[in-house]
Formats: structure tokens, sequence, C-alpha cells
């Protein structure tokens, strides 16, 4: 699971899947409503982000299926599929914990102190 990034990236439906061909995952806004579009264990679904499961992942509500294709064309909200949703919606890139973005400095993790024994 990402975390969602402030800025918005720029897809038509082909540069969509182009995206989740080479990065495998982004957030999807669509009518106000967040959703997270990823491989995950051999399965392509979208996930709601609004709802969160007992281990605090995103809930499915999508089928599991195999290929992207299959995903784009699967109907899961209100009988509309990614494909029909991808015009109106608005997409944000999924950033991995650990990774860095070429030309960006890492991010150094706090660590927090243990206090001196006295």
């Amino acid at each position: 699971m990402g975390m969602k990034a402030d800025q918005e990236i720029s897809l038509d439906f082909e540069g969509l899947l182009s995206y989740l061909r080479s990065k495998t995952r982004v957030f999807m806004d669509v009518d106000g409503h967040e959703y997270y579009v990823t491989h995950t264990d051999g399965y392509w679904r979208v996930q709601d982000c609004e709802q969160l499961n007992d281990k605090g992942r995103f809930v499915d509500c999508s089928e599991l299926v195999t290929t992207l294709p299959e995903l784009v064309e699967l109907p899961w909200l209100d009988g509309k599929s990614v494909h029909d949703l991808a015009v109106g919606a608005t997409f944000f890139e999924s950033i991995q914990e650990g990774w860095v973005r070429p030309g960006a400095e890492p991010v150094e993790e706090l660590v927090e102190e243990e206090p001196a024994e006295e």
C-alpha cells in the first residue's frame, strides 16, 4: 500500500494503461471518493481508500483478476469500469515506502533516542 502523492498526474485512458504497466499502482479520485488501482500478490484490483480492513489495509471493491485488460473493463462501481471512469478521474502517483525519486534527496528516518541511563 502506497502513500498518495500531493501533485496530480495527467493521464488519459491510454496513458493510464501505460502508467499501470510500468508502475503497477495509482490513486484514482472519482466524484470525491478515493480509490487505489494496484497489482498485488499476482492480482489486479481496485481498492476503496476510505475503508480499511482489520490489518489497516484498503478494502477491495472490485473482483481480483489476473490481467490489466480484465481489470480496466471490469464493472465495479455502479456498473462502471476503470475505462468508463478514467475520463472524469483525477490520478495521483503512489509513493512506496523506501523509494527514492530520481533527483530527490533520500529522506532520513527519524529515530527517537533512548534517554541516557543515570
